[in-house]
């Protein structure tokens, strides 16, 4: 049978960026059903293999594009995905094969969370869950600040760059100025604790048909969980320009968000995790990250004890030289297991 290590390069060998977890997915699947347990490849391509559900262990399939050739050199294994997230993506299928837990590989958390959204909509809540994202093999992730994505749009009518007034253009840079004064000068705290905006993509000229002029900002802001995401867009919101002539239309949509999570240190799933690392000698450490995962989406649905680890270093997420130390995956594998029985 396949050992763990084996698995592990395994499916880093399988190309499986966001859309194309297709491949992955089959291994998966083959993996449990070499070992008697139910798996199959769910309506949006997650991988379930029903099981324990004193404990969901969970982590996701998909990539970031990057072409990095698998090898071994000097105990770690290169390659895309190694370290986001298929080492912890290995770990604890392992884990849940030797343990029975339920283990669910989702799709597209790269991307959109299209498998997390789907796996909340369509199960039962589990009693704990366990997401797999890289922390260290003796560290926890506890919080994630959230996201809220807007979309501001101008439109003012035609007229010669010679005339006096602003445009759409002029608006929404406008806005953008206050919205980043604004939570700029609410960022006095540490970086998990802040608002951070960014802009994604900015647009605008001369309309298609000659007769308006356009503007237009993909934006996107970091919520911490001293904050909500409708106090964000509240305040965003409020910097619309108000000094609009009566012919321009000037807003902002929002379109997609997910709440902040912060758990509890004390919680079942992390102090079962907490002394499955004391039993491998180390010592825990507990994170929050400020970014987002899938347990956002765990968190703003399911009401029960979870938390974030997986062996790997963070900071080689996505970076052209992935890789991951592969005596601390044997140690992640191990914690998992052993944290697994302890909730079961």
């Amino acid at each position: 049978m396949t050992d763990p290590r084996e698995l592990l390069r395994e499916v880093v060998e399988i190309p499986s960026v966001s859309g194309e977890e297709e491949a992955v997915a089959e291994r998966l699947v083959e993996y449990f059903e070499e070992r008697g347990r139910e798996a199959y490849v769910d309506d949006v391509g997650n991988v379930r293999a029903p099981g324990d559900d004193g404990v969901l262990l969970t982590s996701h399939m998909d990539t970031v594009p990057g072409d990095i050739p698998v090898r071994e050199a000097a105990g770690e294994l290169w390659g895309r995905g190694a370290c986001d997230a298929k080492g912890p993506l290995s770990a604890m299928a392992v884990a849940a094969a030797r343990t029975g837990a339920s283990f669910v590989g989702v799709v597209g958390e790269e991307k959109d969370a299209r498998g997390a959204h789907h796996l909340v909509e369509t199960r039962d809540q589990p009693d704990a869950v366990i997401n797999g994202e890289p922390s260290g093999w003796d560290a926890v992730t506890l919080g994630y600040r959230g996201f809220v994505k807007g979309v501001f749009d101008a439109k003012t009518p035609s007229a010669h760059t010679s005339r006096p007034g602003p445009n759409a253009l002029e608006y929404a840079m406008d806005w953008w100025h206050d919205v980043e004064e604004t939570f700029e000068a609410e960022g006095e705290s540490s970086v998990f604790e802040q608002v951070t905006a960014k802009p994604l993509e900015m647009s605008g000229g001369v309309a298609e048909d000659g007769l308006a002029f356009e503007a237009h900002i993909d934006a996107s802001f970091r919520v911490p969980p001293s904050s909500t995401v409708a106090a964000v867009e509240e305040t965003a919101a409020a910097e619309v320009p108000t000094y609009v002539g009566e012919d321009a239309d000037v807003g902002v949509t929002w379109v997609d968000s997910v709440p902040p999570v912060m758990a509890s240190p004390r919680n079942a799933a992390a102090t079962a995790l907490r002394a499955s690392i004391r039993a491998e000698g180390g010592e825990t450490t507990h994170l929050r990250k400020t970014g987002t995962s899938d347990m956002n989406v765990y968190h703003g649905s399911w009401d029960c004890p979870m938390v974030t680890y997986g062996p790997g270093d963070s900071s080689l997420d996505h970076a052209p030289d992935e890789r991951i130390d592969l005596a601390e995956y044997d140690r992640g594998v191990a914690v998992l297991t052993a944290a697994a029985e302890r909730l079961l």
